[in-house]
């Protein structure tokens, strides 16, 4: 699993997210690194495709549900609509589903998978 943490060093929520991150990691079993990104320039705002401060990305995908990249990375803090209202960190129940998803075991469904050793379908009828 891969953990990036994007921030900048004018953003008052990097450390809460931080630790976010790494209790959710403790408490789902995770043993990985949380990659920490400083973005202290547009240009490394650019090549990250930085939203804002922090950013957490579990493989690649942000946790906010609701993310569109708005082509626009500027170093700033990052407001996050949550249930709550308007927040400086994703909620909880976003970071831990995203651990969820990126820890659940992928399953391939290739059609050698679902047939046997003489092409005979493996997969029960629906009859």
């Amino acid at each position: 699993m891969k953990i990036d943490l994007l921030w900048f060093d004018d953003c008052p929520n990097h450390h809460a997210a931080e630790v976010l991150v790494r209790e959710i990691l403790k408490d789902f079993g995770v043993d990985a690194p949380v990659n920490k990104i400083k973005v202290p320039d547009l240009e490394t705002g650019e090549k990250t495709r930085f939203p804002g401060s922090p950013t957490i990305r579990i493989n690649g995908v942000d946790v906010d549900p609701t993310y569109e990249d708005t082509g626009d990375y500027t170093p700033r803090c990052r407001v996050y609509f949550t249930s709550e209202g308007f927040k400086g960190l994703p909620e909880k129940a976003w970071v831990e589903n995203a651990v969820r998803k990126a820890s659940a075991p992928t399953r391939n469904t290739s059609l050698s998978d679902r047939t046997g050793i003489f092409g005979i379908s493996t997969v029960p009828s629906a009859t």
